[in-house]
């Protein structure tokens, strides 16, 4: 368990009380997860939520690194022979790990530096002589060996290098400069070709932009620092251990000499480095936040639900794939058709899908030729009288990762790839999260920067983002795919594929009960597992629920005290509302979790995610070439990051709104009033059709700014950059052979 030092840090930096920190500490131990902790054991602590419990995870993550490596530290100096009361008390009281390692510099194994090699050559005394503030004769050549031994002393005092540390952190300027030779073409860098920033301020986006200059060879980038006030403090720090630094002392000139020598040669470029990673780290850090906030509200996107849905992959050259599904995702069939080739043997096919399968919603992709096969759809449609069957535009990103991947091969092994990225199309219509979770995350686009961040950051992130959503929403045991289920609390890869196997062999799964049949679900993995998974039109209703089998038989309570079965219970707000909570108080049993069950009694399984809306687009505006200054749009928000906000006008080109075109009112973080999937009405204010760049405003007198905003801003990123579009491969079948 945490000390309490430690536990005192973790309460500050989250801000929760002591006790939750311990219950939480605790039930993780336990081989708990985060959203079953914060679920189904909010008495224990404090009701906390996800977002908390996941930070003092964090927290107490760090702090047991850093023990661990303090006892690495105090092993290696104590094996030296050189490990002091007080330089243990240090180490064991020191709860920063740049700290701990400036009490470890000195003690560090070093490669041969210029101060062994004076001290190998007997110049040790001269420096200690100078140190001490002594008399001493020597050679300039003497002299300057002494000085390095000094200066090494002086880099390794663990105050002078935080020091300097600090004063990079807080007073340096990330300067870029265009670097030689200077490239012949425009670049997306250029307004860093003569730039300089505090790197205290500079925002996370721009330094990024321009380490992507640095890392494709457009920018030279330095940190710069007026190093005589840290010179001048680091004298400071010397003269409390070295008389010889005091002012009017015999070798106070040569030590200044050498904290000179030790600034340029030792601190500057180490605490440059140490400064650049912290701020890249930073930087990765806000990015990846950005990422997660964009990938959870498209993961929460509204679903369509289950309805029988035919999924349109675009296409000019190869056609258009076309896959039906049923309502619960089923693949029924496949074509192709050639709306621009062959416009009448086209619509024949659509004509003849409309009336054999019935489906409720047309999916198109929103790639290529997207929205010129969506106004043949309709077109078609409107000629048959079945305008009652919507047609959606559905992203395209990350179809294509999908379609390539072994999820996809396992799951239609017999079927070409654009086939399967039209299946996927159709099913992220249906229920974006069940599709969604079989993508990695980086693929589905609505990062900023994503290939720049630290991957594993990244990559941890997006991961817990999915579990958090996956199990927020609930998931339907009997139609669950394996990817689906492996997102589950207590569930994993291993134990995913067993139920999956479980239900190919059994048929579905009458009751939440049935799982521990499963091979390998343990009661742990039950108890953990057991209240995120549905099981629609069970004998008990409450496994169609969201209250975990533990509380089944309070439940038989409640409803036996208000005169009803559970069966006449689950659903009627009347019943449920006589309930008192007040007589179910009981150890480990509070509010929280009572108000928790009777929600799930009034609205049982409710899915969380809003009521699907399709976005509406302009027939009239469907390329870059029909969108003129000064049109009223709407569009859907496909990307937020930290200059403002991407949005899909349907042009297959996003428009940009800067943080500066948001709202009426001032903006410093557009993710506070805007979100992924959000619809919203634009204004056109600017065209480059040149760079493929359109600017937007969501004010209600919207301006009149500049298009673009280069590399920093975000300015010209392209669809593509956000994820590909399926794959134009060959595709040859029947066109009627199985619709």
């Amino acid at each position: 368990m945490a000390s309490t030092e430690i536990l005192a840090r973790v309460t500050g930096e989250v801000g929760v009380s002591a006790a939750s920190v311990m219950a939480v500490e605790k039930l993780l131990a336990d081989g708990n997860t985060v959203p079953f902790i914060a679920r189904y054991r909010k008495e224990a602590h404090g009701n906390l939520d996800e977002v908390q419990i996941g930070k003092i995870q964090d927290r107490l993550g760090y702090y047991r690194e850093l023990e661990d490596r303090k006892q690495t530290i105090l092993k290696s100096i104590d094996e030296q022979g050189k490990l002091t009361d007080e330089l243990r008390g240090k180490i064991e009281g020191c709860y920063v790990k740049t700290a701990l390692e400036d009490l470890y510099q000195p003690y560090k194994p070093k490669r041969r530096t210029r101060a062994q090699v004076a001290k190998e050559k007997g110049f040790g005394p001269l420096a200690d002589q100078i140190w001490n503030g002594e008399a001493f004769e020597a050679s300039a050549e003497d002299l300057q060996y002494a000085r390095d031994i000094i200066a090494e002393r002086i880099a390794d005092i663990a105050d002078v290098r935080g020091l300097v540390r600090n004063a990079f952190a807080t007073s340096s300027k990330v300067k870029s400069e265009v670097a030689s030779p200077k490239p012949t073409e425009p670049t997306k860098f250029e307004q860093y070709y003569e730039f300089e920033e505090s790197i205290s301020t500079i925002p996370s986006h721009r330094y990024l932009a321009i380490r992507r200059g640095q890392k494709e060879g457009v920018l030279w980038v330095k940190l710069v620092l007026d190093a005589e006030p840290v010179i001048e403090r680091m004298m400071e720090i010397v003269a409390k251990t070295s008389p010889g630094a005091a002012k009017g002392a015999a070798g106070a000139a040569e030590i200044e000499t050498a904290a000179r020598d030790a600034y340029k040669r030792l601190l500057a470029p180490s605490c440059e480095i140490d400064v650049t990673v912290e701020k890249k780290m930073e930087s990765d850090r806000a990015a990846v936040e950005v990422f997660a906030d964009n990938l959870r509200n498209l993961l929460l996107a509204s679903p369509l639900g289950e309805k029988a849905v035919l999924a349109i992959d675009p296409g000019i050259r190869t056609g258009c794939k076309v896959a039906m599904m049923d309502s619960t995702g089923k693949y029924l069939g496949k074509t192709v058709i050639f709306p621009m080739q062959k416009p009448e043997e086209a619509a024949a096919a659509i004509k003849v899908i409309a009336a054999k399968y019935r489906p409720e919603a047309i999916a198109v992709g929103n790639g290529t030729a997207g929205r010129e096969t969506e106004a043949f759809v309709r077109r078609t449609l409107k000629e048959i009288g079945r305008t009652d069957i919507i047609v959606v535009s559905v992203s395209e990103s990350g179809a294509s990762v999908y379609s390539a991947s072994e999820i996809a091969r396992k799951e239609f092994p017999d079927l070409d790839l654009t086939v399967r990225g039209a299946i996927s199309i159709g099913r992220r219509l249906q229920d974006p999260l069940a599709e969604l979770v079989k993508i990695d995350p980086k693929a589905i686009g609505v990062g900023q920067y994503q290939h720049d961040v630290h991957q594993p950051l990244l990559g941890a992130k997006l991961d817990e983002v999915v579990v958090s959503c996956v199990n927020g929403v609930g998931v339907e045991l009997n139609t669950a795919s394996a990817p689906l289920l492996e997102r589950v609390s207590g569930v994993g890869a291993a134990l995913a594929k067993s139920i999956v196997e479980w239900r190919n062999e059994n048929g579905k799964f009458s009751s939440r009960e049935d799982l521990r049949k499963v091979k390998g679900l343990g009661d742990k993995a039950f108890e953990q597992c057991a209240g995120f998974l549905r099981i629609r039109g069970a004998a008990n209703p409450l496994d169609s629920s969201a209250v975990h089998p533990e509380r089944y038989a309070l439940v038989e309570r409640m409803a036996a005290d208000v005169g009803v079965s559970v069966g006449e219970l689950v659903g009627n707000a009347a019943a449920a509302k006589k309930i008192d909570i007040r007589r179910y108080i009981a150890p480990g049993i509070g509010e929280p979790t009572l108000k928790d069950i009777v929600a799930e009694l009034l609205k049982p399984g409710r899915d969380p995610r809003k009521s699907f809306e399709p976005p509406k687009f302009r027939d009239d505006v469907t390329k870059i070439e029909d969108v003129r200054e000064g049109m009223k749009l709407e569009g859907v928000v496909t990307n937020v990051t930290a200059f403002g906000a991407f949005v899909d006008i349907g042009v297959h080109q996003d428009g940009l709104i800067h943080v500066s075109e948001l709202s009426d009112n001032f903006v410093s973080d557009p993710a506070s009033v805007v979100k992924a999937g959000d619809r919203l009405s634009v204004t056109v204010i600017g065209i480059d059709r040149a760079r493929g760049r359109i600017s937007l405003s969501a004010k209600s007198k919207p301006g009149s700014g500049g298009v673009g905003q280069g590399a920093g801003s975000g300015g010209g990123q392209r669809r593509s950059s956000f994820g590909a579009s399926s794959p134009r491969g060959g595709f040859s079948c029947n066109p009627f052979a199985n619709l």
